[in-house]
């Protein structure tokens, strides 16, 4: 495909059909809604924040706006900072990088004494309006007249850590270099955030959206449809970019993004965890945490099987990562499944694969040993190169295989790998995705002048030293199976191996076709053509039309669906790249 002007749509949004007299914008039109809800006598007003909310602003806003009698500001009862991370040592260890799954509560956060002394003082309110605010304010007033919840999405929680505006979680680390408050708020502080939350969306009053500077209000009934309807129409998540040291230009053209960092490495467009989803209300728009969405409507966005398996938890990611024109990515390999759940008690692993957009005339993937290897002197050679010696001489080792444009590369976990320079990779993953051991980072250091963790021990327990040359090459480069050839259409199964849980299928097509989730969540890429449109063969939903390298959701419960080319493909030959859970 000759690549145009880009049509990439950086700020996607779904539209709800529920008016914008629901929605409300600025402190002040927030107040003047909740104020008629707050005058009777006595009044319990409920604020319950996401880890990262900026809640001293909140409070302030609310203070002004209704003048409540009295507030309990819920970080004033939390232990001393010392004594959290006391009783975090064991979950977050020393490590740079990993912690360990765990099953903390957000009342383990706050001084027992305190809590109980506030929750009397709240049963027995009776005269005025008390306001409780912050994170786990819902904890002290389990039923109010009034719940609000105050939620935002992890990648601005993620900017707001690296302008070091906000600490973790009843901590006072502001200035703790941002990969470690990452590292607390991945393993802890949202974890034990979402529990409170999943039990929260049902019963809100109010949702209050607060990603940007100024404030925006949704009814909890008006959130609640916006959700229902995502859950059986397909949409897409609001990507987001950054930078990396490996990083390549591709996608500043293609997604048409601003010059304001050295490259762009990543592209997250579909990781729900941590992307958003908006809401169109009429004219506003409402962002929230994309995960909203997984929590509330479960079955109906991941299927019943997926949800028996593995809970509310979205098991499909994809992501690009650009290297054109930039350089090879860290030698790496993940965990394999009884690995990650011994030492990080996680339940599944990252499998994944590359497929590959685009690629230059030197564009590759290292995948697998090499046949032969010396064992020994492989982990000798990386050991020495940790320690300053000379470079790993990675091709002595691994297996350097040419990468065209839409080959794929099926990466079981275990399986030593890197993408090479030059490479448009989307990759096709499960969603552990912080597990990545890093063996070689290639000489190079970080964005910020310091090398990159690497973690040896970690990487060479997994590796699969008997996935060689000829087993690579035999069962993970473009295992290509054709399914069917139709009127206009053709399916192919692309992979996944299988060891891994999650299968691709890929369709050329020039006409319409027809598609149907079997009861499973659907995750698609446009790998081919300019625009297409998905659309209800029986018009339950409303159409939603796909541009080049957008990746979109279909649901479960949206059953049949069907795709064709349409604005200026119509009659080009279009492809998608479709993954789902296989074992349905």
């Amino acid at each position: 495909m000759t690549q145009r002007n880009s049509n990439y749509d950086k700020h996607p949004r779904l539209r709800v059909d529920t008016s914008s007299s629901e929605t409300w914008v600025d402190w002040r039109a927030i107040s003047d809604r909740l104020k008629p809800l707050t005058i009777k006598n006595p009044s319990l007003l409920c604020v319950e924040c996401y880890p990262g909310a900026f809640e001293r602003s909140i409070r302030q806003a609310l203070e002004q706006g209704l003048r409540p009698a009295e507030v309990i500001y819920t970080p004033e009862l939390f232990k001393a900072s010392k004594e959290i991370d006391q009783m975090l040592e064991s979950v977050l260890g020393d490590d740079p990088v990993f912690g360990r799954m765990n099953e903390i509560t957000l009342d383990k956060f706050f001084d027992q004494s305190k809590l109980l002394r506030a929750r009397e003082k709240a049963a027995a309110w009776r005269d005025g309006l008390l306001l409780v605010v912050g994170v786990g304010a819902a904890l002290v007033s389990a039923n109010p007249d009034l719940l609000v919840y105050a939620d935002m999405a992890r990648w601005e929680i993620q900017k707001r850590q690296r302008r070091n505006q906000i600490a973790n979680l009843a901590s006072e680390n502001f200035n703790e270099v941002p990969s470690l408050k990452y590292k607390r708020a991945f393993f802890v502080d949202w974890r034990a955030a979402d529990r409170l939350k999943k039990e929260l969306l049902s019963r809100i009053d109010f949702f209050l959206d607060t990603n940007g500077a100024t404030p925006k209000m949704v009814t909890g009934q008006g959130l609640r449809a916006g959700l229902k309807k995502a859950s059986h129409t397909p949409f897409r998540v609001v990507p987001y970019f950054d930078p990396g040291p490996w990083g390549g230009h591709w996608m500043e053209k293609v997604c048409d993004l601003p010059n304001d960092t050295p490259n762009h490495a990543w592209c997250f467009d579909c990781v729900p965890e941590e992307n958003s989803l908006v809401l169109g209300f009429g004219e506003v728009q409402i962002e929230l945490p994309a995960i909203d969405l997984t929590f509330f409507q479960t079955r109906e966005l991941l299927g019943g099987y997926i949800h028996s398996r593995y809970g509310a938890e979205f098991p499909i990611r994809f992501d690009f990562l650009d290297t054109m024109g930039g350089g090879n990515l860290s030698l790496q390999v993940h965990p394999r499944t009884e690995y990650i759940r011994q030492h990080f008690g996680m339940a599944y692993t990252q499998d994944e694969s590359y497929y590959l957009l685009d690629a230059g005339d030197d564009g590759s993937v290292y995948l697998g040993v090499r046949t032969g290897v010396n064992r020994d002197a492989m982990l000798r050679d990386l050991r020495s190169a940790q320690d300053g010696c000379p470079s790993f001489p990675a091709e002595k080792y691994v297996n350097k295989f040419p990468a065209r444009k839409h080959d794929h590369f099926l990466i079981p976990a275990g399986t030593i790998h890197c993408s090479g320079k030059n490479s448009m990779v989307l990759e096709i993953s499960a969603t552990p995705y912080i597990f990545t051991f890093k063996l070689w980072d290639w000489d190079r250091l970080g964005l910020n002048g310091l090398p990159r963790p690497i973690h040896l021990d970690h990487g060479i327990a997994n590796i699969a030293w008997e996935r060689d040359t000829e087993w690579v090459r035999r069962s993970l480069i473009d295992r290509i199976e054709l399914l069917g050839n139709h009127n206009g259409w053709t399916e192919e199964r692309t992979g996944l191996h299988e060891l891994e849980f999650i299968e691709t299928r890929r369709r050329w097509f020039t006409k319409i076709n027809p598609n149907d989730t079997e009861g499973t969540v659907n995750v698609l890429n446009l790998v081919e053509g300019r625009e297409v449109t998905v659309e209800s063969p029986t018009g339950v939903f409303d159409p939603l039309v796909v541009h080049y390298a957008e990746t979109f959701i279909v649901p479960a419960a949206a059953g049949s669906y069907t795709i064709r080319p349409s604005g200026e493909s119509e009659g080009e030959k279009c492809g998608t790249i479709k993954a789902f859970v296989r074992g349905n």
